[in-house]
């Protein structure tokens, strides 16, 4: 089934990191915002980081500089699986890179990776740091260590 990324980027002329995913799974798009599956540890992750109790996610994220959206513009996909993306129109990341200062890309998971190498890195040239998932898919990785791993994102705000 094809899938349209319909949530606008989260950003403003002060972000300074920007986070890719792959595609917002099925709750996330249900939801209209980011991360939104009950399991996925994302802003767990970022409250742990951060030391605060995150209750507007998109004010949290413009006030801390970091601007998120996904590496899809659209795709087929089943459900939310990611290893079922394929036939993939990549996001225009201009969109953001003209009106904020990105400094540091990060992508969230191999594929959100894959996806950034393949259709994004040779347009933009703009490195990104390949973090761990915290999909609930990716459940051999702790909370403990997705923190410490998600820790590199400060040293760029």
């Amino acid at each position: 089934m094809r899938v349209f990324h319909e949530l606008p980027p989260v950003f403003d002329e002060n972000s300074k990191v920007l986070i890719l995913g792959s595609l917002p799974s099925v709750k996330s798009r249900e939801v209209g915002f980011y991360y939104m599956h009950p399991q996925n540890r994302f802003w767990r992750v970022l409250e742990e980081i951060f030391k605060e109790k995150i209750e507007d996610k998109k004010e949290f994220c413009l006030i801390h500089h970091i601007a998120l959206w996904d590496t899809c513009a659209s795709c087929e996909i089943t459900s939310s699986s990611d290893s079922s993306i394929k036939n993939i129109v990549p996001n225009d990341l201009s969109l953001i890179l003209e009106k904020a200062n990105i400094v540091q890309i990060f992508t969230t998971g191999k594929k959100a990776h894959e996806i950034y190498q393949k259709y994004l890195y040779p347009v933009y040239k703009k490195e990104d740091i390949c973090l761990s998932s915290t999909s609930p898919a990716n459940a051999k990785k702790k909370l403990k260590d997705l923190v410490e791993e998600y820790k590199k994102i400060i040293k760029f705000l």
